[in-house]
């Protein structure tokens, strides 16, 4: 398992002293045939799992993410933080705790969650429209937009997105 931003590499492990080992998970010895490295830490294979779906890591994928204390599968790492873990709009991280905005698949800080043109922030209930990975709120939306020339695109009810699984 990988660990990203940590280049750690596993101490050996022979034989003999896999019964010195302990999970990280669950406290007991490792006495299996098989034993996963991840975040600084020996694990039963079992017992890696996916902080939000419980899914076993060593059987999913050769990676595992973490942040704020969570251990992630690819899948929910991208779900609640986005492709980079950082908000779409200013690049800077969210941490797992904070609520977010979600438009697109982009994930924002509630502060960056703005229109494009007034720079006032979107609250939920408000109406938007998401056009080229900008925002706009329903007042300042772009005039083609509103004489149907845009009719591929959509207003999008605004809901707010805890990141909690």
């Amino acid at each position: 398992m990988v660990n990203p931003g940590s280049s750690a590499q596993p101490p050996p492990v022979t034989a003999g002293s896999l019964s010195w080992k302990r999970c990280a998970g669950c406290g007991g010895k490792i006495a299996d045939r098989f034993l996963l490295y991840a975040m600084d830490s020996y694990w039963h294979s079992r017992c890696l799992k996916c902080s939000c779906c419980q899914a076993q890591l060593g059987d999913i994928g050769t990676s595992c993410y973490t942040k704020s204390g969570m251990i992630l599968c690819r899948n929910d790492y991208i779900r609640l933080f986005g492709n980079s873990g950082a908000c779409s709009a200013c690049g800077q991280s969210i941490p797992a705790s904070e609520l977010v905005m979600r438009a697109q698949g982009n994930v924002y800080h509630l502060k960056c969650f703005t229109c494009s043109t007034c720079r006032n922030r979107l609250v939920p209930g408000d109406r938007f429209h998401y056009i080229n990975g900008s925002l706009f709120c329903e007042h300042d939306r772009p005039t083609a937009l509103i004489n149907g020339h845009l009719n591929s695109l959509q207003s999008n009810p605004l809901l707010p997105d805890q990141k909690v699984c």
